[in-house]
């Protein structure tokens, strides 16, 4: 939904050759099209992919299609994180704190998009699971930061700017943790069923 309304905001801009107002939240993605499309694109493919990557029973009933679709998820969730840096860092919204955000959390998520793609070479199903379920958790935070810009300009007196940034830590952080504690539990329920 975000770049389907980010897309109808930019796209008449961009034919026209009209420049966005500098401080503007549109301002960033009038000035480096490519640089965030080519960050949104292969998220949203990343996005609408994982899930049914995720899923064990479409993966246990449907083994090469989960092959075949990880081909293109994962190179489109490296691909969304590498210009998730590139447009995300230097083009901030909320500034510096915002940006380290990014680079902190960008980081992580390629991290554990490579971990996952080096544990899928070795055969390790397992580990490959468990790391895609952390990339997993940090890719949906985009959502979550959405929701705590929300939270944050409506409930409080915080700059617009300034919730961008604490949103980015708040979200991003969230999901962090959600994805560790979802990954030990699980690590937990299969030692059991192995006793």
């Amino acid at each position: 939904m975000f770049a389907s309304i980010r897309a109808a905001t930019d796209l008449p801009q961009l034919l026209s050759a009209r420049t966005a107002d500098p401080g503007s939240f549109e301002a960033r993605y009038v000035d480096a099209p490519w640089l965030a499309y080519l960050h949104i694109i292969p998220g949203v493919v990343y996005l609408m992919g994982a899930p049914m990557q995720l899923w064990r029973g479409f993966r246990e009933r449907h083994l090469d299609v989960h092959r075949i679709m990880g081909r293109i998820v994962l190179p489109a969730g490296i691909i969304s994180g590498v210009f998730a840096l590139a447009f995300g860092v230097p083009f901030s919204f909320g500034g510096a704190f915002q940006s380290l955000a990014t680079a902190v959390f960008g980081s992580w998520f390629l991290l554990c998009l490579l971990i996952a793609y080096a544990a899928i070479r070795r055969r390790d199903v397992q580990m490959h699971r468990r790391w895609m379920i952390r990339a997993f958790a940090v890719g949906i935070g985009v959502g979550t930061i959405r929701l705590w810009i929300g939270l944050l300009t409506s409930l409080s007196e915080i700059p617009v700017a300034d919730s961008f940034a604490l949103a980015f830590w708040l979200g991003l952080g969230m999901n962090v943790v959600a994805g560790e504690l979802w990954v030990a539990m699980r690590g937990r329920r299969s030692l059991e069923v192995v006793r």
